[in-house]
């Protein structure tokens, strides 16, 4: 089930970012891209996974930095969870918004909730991940949780709490 976050977007926001949740896995720098959102992969301070901060070279756009350091697939969250704060928090970025690695900034916990739920929900459609269990489950697949966690190119962790896995 996509979050309440989800449904909160705007039809339009919505309609640009499911054009391009056709496959797994999802092409982010697209969805990015189509928001006028930049992604840079670039070293930061130990501890830090990414941030998001206004664009200084495009007035009025926004450019998320994430840790280079950083495995693929964690950097593929961080771009996600920067990205729900675009959509979710636009209004509240400021001068910018840093997450360490626990994605905790100064924003409230509440809010980098909603930055998690937006980014597996931009991860993992839920359509998409039932049609690939449907077909882990007709291939036999014996380890489903992998096999959808590679298909979609996030963690096994991610995967599990969107298949409500404890």
């Amino acid at each position: 089930m996509m979050s309440r976050e989800w449904h909160s977007l705007d039809q339009g926001t919505l309609a640009t970012i499911q054009a391009l949740q056709d496959g797994a896995p999802i092409r982010l720098s697209a969805i990015a891209n189509a928001l006028g959102v930049r992604v840079i992969a670039t070293t930061l301070p130990s501890g830090i996974s990414g941030e998001i901060r206004p664009d200084l070279d495009n007035a009025g756009q926004f450019v998320i930095k994430v840790n280079r350091n950083d495995s693929a697939r964690r950097q593929r969250f961080t771009v996600a969870h920067e990205i729900g704060h675009y959509l979710l928090h636009r209004d509240q970025i400021g001068a910018g918004i840093t997450d360490d690695v626990l994605y905790r900034s100064e924003l409230s916990d509440r809010r980098e909730a909603q930055a998690n739920r937006m980014a597996a929900d931009l991860l993992m459609p839920q359509q998409l991940v039932d049609e690939w269990l449907d077909r882990a489950r007709t291939l036999k697949v014996d380890n489903v949780v992998g096999f959808l966690a590679d298909k979609f190119n996030v963690s096994e962790a991610a995967m599990k709490i969107r298949l409500g896995i404890p």
